[in-house]
Formats: C-alpha cells, sequence, structure tokens
C-alpha cells in the first residue's frame, strides 16, 4: 500500500473526509472537487483496485492541493474495509463518509463538531440524505426520523441502530474501537453490524435532520437483483454474527426461500454459507439492551 499526498490537517479542521471508491474515476474526481470548493476539510480517498485511470486522475488533484487530499490506492477491492483504512489514515477526531457519488452539504461538518463536543457519548450521527437530481429525501432518513427507538433529551436526535455509510460522520475513536467495517460483509448492508457494535459497546447513535448530504446515485451500478441478494445475505451475516439462535434461524430460512426464486439469491445463500466458518469465529451476542432495542424496531 502507498499513499499520494500528506494528509496533514493544516486548515483546523476537525473532520476530515474518507472516500472509498474502485472504477469510478470521472465521478470521484468530480466528488474530490467539489469536495476541495466547498469546504477546508482533509479528503482521503481509498481506490479499492481500480482497474481505470482512478489513482492517476485523482494524483493528479493530489499533487495539486497536497495538504488537503491524500489517495490510498489499494491492491485489491476491500469493500467497505476501505473505509477502515482511510479512518486509520485520519489525523482529526471525527470523520465524514462518502461515496464517489455523494457529498456533503458545506456547513454539515461543522455543525457535527459541534453536536460532537457537546455528546461526548456519541459515536455517529446520521444526516438526512438528498437524492439527485430530484431532491427527494431518502426513505431511510424519514424512517430515522421517526425512529421507534425515541429520543433521550440529553441526545441531539431520535437515537438508530441504522444508518447510510455515506451520509454518516463518526468520532474515529469509537469507530476504530469496535472494529470498523468487517470484510465479511465486503459491500452492501455493512452499516448495521457497525451499528449493532458501537451500541453494543455502549456508544449512541443519532439521527440528525439538521446534518445534509446529498447523493447523486452513479450508473455505473451493479444490476438490481444482484445488489438485493447480496444485501440480504448481508442481513442474514449479520444476524449470523451478533443475534441469538432463534433468530439465526429465521434469517438463514428468508435467504433460502430467496433462493427458491432466483439466480443471484442462490449464488448469495452458497457465499453465506462458504462464509460459515468465519462467523462462528467472529459471533458474539448482543448486550439485553440492544437485543430490547431490536425486538422494538422488529415490533414497528
Amino acid at each position: 500500500m502507498s499513499s499520494m499526498g500528506s494528509g496533514a490537517n493544516r486548515s483546523g479542521c476537525l473532520t476530515s473526509f474518507v472516500i472509498a471508491s474502485r472504477d469510478r474515476s470521472p465521478e470521484v474526481v468530480a466528488v474530490v472537487t467539489r469536495l476541495l470548493r466547498e469546504s477546508a476539510c482533509p479528503i482521503i480517498v481509498v481506490d479499492n483496485g481500480s482497474r481505470d485511470d482512478t489513482v492517476a486522475a485523482l494524483g493528479v488533484l493530489a499533487a495539486g492541493a497536497p495538504d488537503r487530499v491524500t489517495v490510498i490506492p489499494l491492491a485489491e477491492n476491500l469493500g467497505a474495509v476501505g473505509r477502515n483504512v482511510g479512518v486509520a489514515a485520519a489525523v482529526t477526531p471525527y470523520v465524514a463518509f462518502c461515496d464517489d457519488d455523494s457529498w456533503w452539504a458545506p456547513d454539515a461538518t461543522t455543525r457535527a463538531e459541534e453536536i460532537f463536543a457537546r455528546h461526548p457519548t456519541l459515536a455517529l450521527l446520521a444526516a438526512r440524505t438528498v437524492v439527485l437530481p430530484s431532491g427527494r429525501v431518502d426513505e431511510l432518513s424519514d424512517l430515522l426520523a421517526d425512529s421507534p427507538l425515541g429520543q433521550d433529551p440529553a441526545l441531539p436526535g431520535p437515537s438508530i441502530l441504522g444508518f447510510l455509510a455515506c451520509s454518516s460522520i463518526v468520532r474515529r475513536d469509537a469507530f476504530e474501537a469496535v472494529g470498523g467495517f468487517i470484510r465479511i460483509l465486503h459491500f452492501r448492508g455493512e452499516e448495521g453490524l457497525l451499528a449493532l457494535d458501537l451500541a453494543a459497546a455502549g456508544w449512541d447513535l443519532c439521527f440528525s435532520p439538521d446534518l445534509v448530504a446529498y447523493h447523486q446515485p452513479s450508473s455505473v451500478r451493479p444490476p438490481d437483483a444482484a445488489q438485493r441478494a447480496r444485501s440480504l445475505r448481508n442481513d442474514v451475516l449479520t444476524t449470523w454474527l451478533r443475534r441469538p439462535s432463534g433468530e439465526c434461524v429465521r434469517a438463514a430460512g428468508r435467504l433460502a426461500r430467496a433462493a427458491a426464486h432466483d439466480e443471484a439469491h442462490r449464488r448469495a445463500m452458497a457465499e453465506a454459507l462458504r462464509l460459515l466458518p468465519s462467523v462462528w469465529r467472529g459471533r458474539r451476542r448482543l448486550p439485553r439492551d440492544v437485543e430490547r432495542s431490536l425486538a422494538l424496531l422488529a415490533d414497528t
């Protein structure tokens, strides 16, 4: 692994942007250019083994802004774990995740820093996600705003156990203490396990409608069927990693029923079964209070 750019935070910002990207050179360059123009925060881009000119194109940006842009090329595609590499390279106490098709409102990091400073038990803030070009609010944002977990008056927003990585800001120490994202899940729905692990470690996670992130979904995406199958696979793996045996059996049943109807889910089920040894080694049960929160979410 090598890097280009110093990554030094000379601006005084307390937040770094971390982007994991692969094979989307024009889009990630556009996002980094926008972040350079609209913020003063350091930007760390982790390239997950791109086969296009992503690294070279980002290298041009890094050469022009060596105190702002760090590019970390990886030899392989680590999926969401690429974000862990970016977080490890950050020198700021907070990290705002972007995807190569998402970015933040100019005032978001300053607002988030103020919220984190007032709430030392807060590990993660989920922003309101605006989907472009329509300008609609992402459905998950509406669900988080009306979280059945309610709002503790001592916290800055509704308590949550889910989020979109591309519109979340984390306390770096909390993220690293629980291990960040894990390799088993790779991509799609990897946020659920991280949310559970942060909550299990005693951290708070909140939705903050005052923070805004923008998402303009890339046209370079896997087929919808493959994405749905990967999402279900990762939901099942997350259950197997952390939930009681009864929930594990029910999750396996959902995947098996889906596998009976299409090839994408059959492949997903085969992948899940191959990962069972790794799941067993990484399995640990959640505290009772987190299980109670999950039961409340399931009942609504």
